[in-house]
């Protein structure tokens, strides 16, 4: 026996092997189901940033047409592999939540400035952009970058990413903050609709049926949709003044920069590094591929650069970092397909969807407290993603002691941001994210801190848990 054939862990039963060419219509079908378990979460992203931003139908529809376009080239690159880029496994791409609240911090200090919100779309790619090259160059150090930011590292950040989204979660919840203006944030009809979601989706992922857990979501927004529409809450009347389709139109808002976003989004694209390796080590598993030596390497690297890669197309086309789907690892253990011929065809759904405009349009319209109802558990379910990545070492002292640190700071930050005024601005901007600031403390006190005897490390093997961050 070979030694890549050793590193095995599982052989799962698959009806189609990674390099296997199924029938169009199996193809189709299998497909489909992977587009249903993530579109919502490729489309959720733009709709919180449009709405955070100001952005009017027309735009945030264009947006999220990109932002469907997008992943499905670049579930195609992921799938394809083209020499060193891409994993060649059914890797499905979409939009990064991991980014969320940094592009909405970047954005809202443009338009703070008094720019407009296509002033805040140009700099946030402008940032984007530049902050790709960093995932691109760090996908041929990964060993080295495993020692930098260990499970717990990870672990402590994914959680800090949670926690900064829940507030925006509840807000929206509550009714988003028009309703704050209007008098009518938390009356009895938005907490209704926003606890109708929430217990759909939670009743849902209790499920027996794999397929139902899977689309929880999906099917706890459509439902709310669907309610709050019959309750005269929803406006189509502008729908049908979008244009018929969208043709992607490279840096369509112009382009910007800014330093401060540049340090906190670089730092994000290097925690999602983290959460690529352990959502593509999961389809390697899931394909019977090796999770160690040489091939599984190769196959790792490829995925996270074709990751960086991806980040920096969506850029260019107004949309926003992408990252590898975790939810869609269920959808292969579901179906039993892990060819990667499938990927080809889900990236034309996504492409073929993209391109039309009315339907960004139709899921603009999405009612605050119903897009609260969903958001809140997925955002929890982020910063509980964390805790599992934490809990996956041993919780020594010193562990015990870095995870204090950090969320002191991070968490701190956030409670009494005025701490901070009398620095520079850039440090102000760059220390006001509980992200980065409880990120770096993590990193600085995990090199700093000599290690218990009882912390043992495999600074070898890359296999790490995936993140789930898209819930």
């Amino acid at each position: 026996m070979s030694q890549e054939s050793s590193c095995k862990v599982k052989e799962f039963e698959l009806i189609y092997e990674l390099n296997d060419k199924p029938p169009v219509t199996e193809s189709l079908f299998a497909a489909l189901q992977h587009f249903l378990a993530m579109f919502i979460g490729i489309m959720t992203p733009q709709i919180f940033i449009s709405n955070a931003l100001g952005m009017s139908l027309e735009m945030s529809a264009y947006m999220i047409s990109m932002a469907l376009f997008i992943s499905g080239v670049a579930t195609f690159i992921q799938a394809k592999k083209i020499g060193p880029l891409g994993s060649g496994m059914l890797s499905i791409q979409g939009t990064s939540f991991a980014f969320l609240s940094t592009i909405i911090s970047i954005g809202m200090g443009v338009i703070n400035k008094g720019g407009s919100p296509e002033n805040a779309v140009a700099t946030i790619c402008g940032v984007a952009l530049v902050g790709s090259l960093i995932q691109m160059t760090c996908s041929r150090f990964l060993p080295v970058l495993r020692k930098v930011f260990p499970p717990l590292v990870s672990g402590i950040v994914v959680t800090m990413i949670g926690l900064s989204l829940i507030k925006v979660g509840i807000v929206d919840f509550g009714g988003g903050f028009a309703a704050m203006g209007n008098g009518t944030f938390g009356s009895l009809q938005n907490l209704g609709l926003g606890l109708l979601v929430l217990l759909l989706i939670i009743v849902m992922n209790r499920s027996k049926s794999p397929f139902v857990r899977i689309s929880s979501v999906a099917i706890g927004l459509v439902v709310g949709y669907i309610v709050a529409a019959c309750m005269g809450l929803v406006d189509f009347s502008k729908v049908g003044e979008l244009n018929l389709v969208s043709i992607p139109v490279p840096f369509k808002y112009g382009i910007g920069f800014d330093w401060g976003g540049f340090v906190l989004m670089g730092f994000l694209y290097i925690i999602t590094i983290v959460e690529s390796i352990g959502d593509l080590t999961a389809t390697a598993m899931l394909s019977n591929q090796p999770v160690k030596g040489e091939q599984y390497i190769k196959t790792i690297s490829g995925g996270v650069l074709a990751d960086g890669f991806n980040s920096a197309l969506a850029a260019v086309f107004n949309t926003f970092p992408n990252t590898t789907f975790s939810q869609n690892n269920g959808v292969i253990q579901l179906t039993g397909v892990a060819s990667r011929y499938v990927g080809f065809y889900i990236a034309g759904l996504l492409a073929l969807v993209g391109i039309f405009p009315v339907v960004g349009g139709i899921f603009s319209l999405i009612p605050k407290p119903v897009l609260g109802g969903a958001t809140l558990i997925l955002f929890g379910s982020v910063a509980a993603a964390g805790i599992k990545i934490i809990a996956s070492q041993a919780i020594t002292r010193r562990a015990m002691l870095i995870m204090a640190i950090a969320f002191g700071a991070g968490l701190g930050v956030t409670f009494a941001p005025d701490i901070l005024k009398h620095l520079p601005k850039f440090a102000q901007t760059v220390l006001s994210s509980a992200i980065t600031t409880g990120g770096f403390a993590a990193i600085i006190a995990n090199l700093v801190l000599a290690k218990d005897v009882e912390d043992v490390e495999d600074v070898e093997d890359l296999e790490m848990e995936p993140a789930g961050e898209e819930a």
